[in-house]
């Protein structure tokens, strides 16, 4: 069996004391290759689907999802994960530099950072959402890959080809569960949203988004098979995880905002 053995530093570089960390580095660049990514759809797609989105409409809903981003995967961390901190110091959700995010506190603030943003600007909460929910995968892709780098949420011991000894998780080969989660919910999502928006699907206001939260959920219920729980939660019952129960509204509500998007096409 060929095993590989991790051994990539944390830390990019270094400016005197201050240390630049690769983890940093691809949230920057999940944030900045998806603005750019939103504004290449609206200005490619704008005609042929209708959008009442504009441009200047991504340049300021741009705050609104990174502090969404941030502050919510903390909370999400802290309420889902380690309850215990934050009961301990409600301060903590401001501690960034202690680690912790959790992607489903993350998508909660930017759902309520778009809900706000639309309600504010009277603008189609579905078609922002459409636009937002088809750059999330590059964040993801990045974010996942970080982990890995960061030897963090690992998978469970294997005795797979690619398995990989993770330096702060025994001696034993485990899935690279983070690899996982890029290439399916990074890559792969991204690429089907793709093809949606090429086919003009962000007609059908509030797909994209139905499909992406449904397709998240799924494909994260699938990898949690392969990764370790945390250590201090464990499984809740049985084979089950919390990612695992964090994930399943997702595919639920993602099937009803589809049905839903087709369902008021149908009358227009």
């Amino acid at each position: 069996m060929l095993e590989f053995l991790l051994s990539i530093d944390p830390i990019a570089f270094k400016i005197g004391p201050l240390e630049v960390r690769w983890y940093g580095l691809a949230y920057l660049a999940g944030i900045l290759l998806g603005l750019q990514y939103a504004k290449w759809i609206i200005g490619n797609r704008k005609e042929k689907n209708k959008l009442s989105i504009s441009i200047n409409n991504i340049d300021e809903i741009f705050i609104w999802v990174v502090l969404g981003i941030i502050f919510g995967a903390k909370i999400g961390y802290l309420v889902f994960y380690n309850p215990s901190s934050l009961l301990h110091n409600p301060l903590n959700i401001f501690a960034l530099w202690l680690g912790g995010m959790s992607f489903h506190g993350g998508a909660t603030g930017v759902i309520l950072a778009i809900i706000i943003y639309s309600s504010v600007k009277k603008i189609s909460l579905l078609q922002l959402g459409d636009i937002i929910c088809s750059v999330v995968p590059i964040g993801l892709f990045f974010g996942r890959v970080a982990n890995y780098v960061n030897s963090e949420l690992w998978g469970k011991v294997t005795t797979v080809s690619w398995g990989v000894v993770f330096p702060n998780a025994g001696n034993l080969p485990r899935h690279p569960s983070q690899l996982y989660e890029a290439f399916l919910e990074g890559l792969v999502i991204f690429l089907i949203l793709f093809i949606m928006i090429k086919k003009n699907l962000l007609n059908y206001k509030g797909f994209i988004s139905g499909s992406f939260l449904f397709l998240y959920g799924f494909f994260r219920i699938f990898v949690e098979i392969f990764r370790e729980p945390d250590l201090h939660i464990g499984y809740i019952y049985s084979f089950v995880t919390m990612g695992m129960i964090l994930s399943f509204p997702f595919m639920i509500a993602g099937m009803c905002i589809m049905f839903y998007a087709i369902k008021i096409n149908g009358k227009n």
